[in-house]
């Protein structure tokens, strides 16, 4: 599996764009600060970028599964200002308390359970053991954690029941996603440094 990509899996409303609730019109998709240049640290230490996401507002009949293609094209278009490339863009329109029949359906795919990721490595060659997943609640923590990811928390006050447990305790916080991009890219350094170590 030496072959396998490293992703960063990332959560998308709140961490990779402002949070704005079941909000699908591309107008009001806004990059969080300086997520473009952390997503550039990121792209160049060779992740693949992946987007994992819930969407519940499939399940609750507020928009379709169509509204997110335009979603995912803002989110390229604005990434692409950086040179950045989304290699993959997996949501999750389930909830049980839907309104929506065939979403409103219990499921493996919706954070914290660990589907999206589980999903993603399957189709997109990943090794999860040494990949990492940052989101800005402990769900996103907990799906990583399942999936064998290493995790950051973005703790910016969107956590509000910090229901801890040992799968929902992140390796790492950060305050924005910039920061936990700098800090990947210091621990990544800091691990070749140590692999030269050990071979020499």
């Amino acid at each position: 599996m030496t072959n396998s990509k490293r992703a960063i899996f990332l959560d998308k409303d709140g961490t990779l764009v402002e949070d704005v609730p079941y909000n699908v019109n591309p107008e009001l998709i806004e990059l969080t600060w300086h997520a473009g240049q952390a997503l550039q640290i990121l792209q160049e230490l060779g992740f693949a970028l992946i987007v994992v996401t819930n969407q519940a507002g499939v399940a609750r009949g507020l928009f379709t599964e169509a509204a997110l293609g335009p979603v995912n094209q803002r989110l390229s278009d604005l990434l692409a200002q950086y040179g950045v490339r989304l290699d993959g863009f997996y949501y999750c329109p389930h909830h049980p308390e839907g309104v929506v029949g065939r979403y409103a359906v219990p499921c493996t795919c919706r954070k914290p359970m660990p589907g999206m990721l589980l999903r993603a490595a399957s189709e997109l060659d990943v090794d999860l053991s040494r990949s990492w997943m940052i989101g800005d609640i402990l769900h996103d923590v907990e799906a990583g954690r399942r999936a064998g990811c290493q995790t950051v928390l973005i703790d910016n006050g969107n956590e509000t029941e910090w229901k801890l447990s040992p799968q929902r305790t992140p390796h790492h916080s950060a305050p924005d996603l910039y920061t936990a991009a700098t800090m990947i890219a210091a621990i990544e350094r800091e691990g070749v440094a140590g692999g030269e170590a050990a071979t020499q």
